[in-house]
C-alpha cells in the first residue's frame, strides 16, 4: 500500500479578505497543499500560529495598520517549525533585507505568478531559501554601493577562513539545494553537512539559509543566475 503523503499546511496572513480567498482557491488546487487558517492581525496570527504549527506561514507585510515584520520573531519562537514565506507587494528591499534578517526563509513579490509561488511553498517547507535572483541582483547591487566607500572589506577575514569544502557547500546552497541532495552530490553525509553549515553560519556571523545566500551573491561566493 502506498504511503500517504502529508500535505503542506499553511496559514495565510493578509488583511484584504478577497486576496485570501483567492491565495485559498489557487493554492488548494495544487496537490499537497492546504490552507488552515487564515488570518488579518499580528495578534491572531501568532495566537493561530500557535495552535495550528502551520508548515509555512504566508505572511503579507503591509496589514494594513500593522507592520508584518514585527511579528516574524515571535512567530519563530511560538512555530518555531513553520516556516515564514513573506508575499508581498512592497518593493523595499532594506524590508526585504529586514525581513531576512528576522527570520523569513523565502520572499515571493505578489506580482509573480501562481506558479512561482508553489515552487517557492515547497522549498521552503523542504528546508530550503527562496529569493527571485532578479531579486538578489538587486539587494547586492544596494548593497555594493552602500558599502562602496569602505577602503577594506570587513568581511574579507571572514571569507578566508572558509575551507574549500565549506565554500561548496555554500555554492550547492545558492542553487537552492536541499542538505540530502549536498550530500549526494559531495558524497558526504547529510550529518556533516549540517556540521559544515553550522561552521559557515559561526563563520560568517549568519543565522539562516537565505542571509547566507544573500552574503553569498554580495561577496563573490556565488553567481547570479539569469
Amino acid at each position: 500500500m502506498a504511503m500517504l503523503v502529508r500535505p503542506i499546511r499553511m496559514l495565510l496572513v493578509d488583511d484584504h479578505e478577497v486576496i485570501r480567498c483567492g491565495l485559498r482557491m489557487l493554492l488548494e488546487s495544487h496537490t499537497g497543499l492546504e490552507v488552515v487558517s487564515e488570518t488579518t492581525t499580528l495578534a491572531a496570527t501568532v495566537e493561530t500560529a500557535e495552535r495550528e504549527q502551520p508548515d509555512v506561514i504566508l505572511l503579507d507585510l503591509d496589514l494594513g495598520a500593522e507592520n508584518g515584520l514585527e511579528i516574524i520573531p515571535e512567530l519563530r519562537r511560538v512555530a518555531p517549525g513553520a516556516r515564514i514565506l513573506v508575499l508581498t507587494g512592497v518593493r523595499d528591499h532594506d524590508v526585504h533585507l529586514q525581513a531576512v534578517r528576522l527570520g523569513a526563509v523565502g520572499l515571493v513579490l505578489k506580482e509573480h505568478s501562481t506558479t512561482v509561488l508553489v515552487e517557492a511553498i515547497r522549498h521552503v517547507c523542504a528546508g530550503q531559501a527562496w529569493l527571485d535572483p532578479a531579486l538578489v541582483a538587486t539587494v547586492v547591487t544596494e548593497l555594493s554601493r552602500a558599502h562602496g566607500a569602505e577602503q577594506e572589506d570587513p568581511e574579507l577575514a571572514k571569507i578566508k577562513t572558509l575551507t574549500d569544502r565549506e565554500r561548496e557547500v555554500i555554492s550547492l546552497i545558492c542553487e537552492g539545494l536541499a542538505n540530502k541532495t549536498i550530500a549526494r552530490r559531495l558524497m558526504i553525509s547529510d550529518t556533516t553537512v549540517r556540521h559544515h553549515l553550522t561552521s559557515i553560519f559561526s563563520k560568517l556571523d549568519l543565522e539562516s539559509r537565505l542571509e547566507l545566500v544573500i552574503y553569498a551573491y554580495r561577496n563573490g561566493l556565488a553567481q547570479v543566475r539569469g
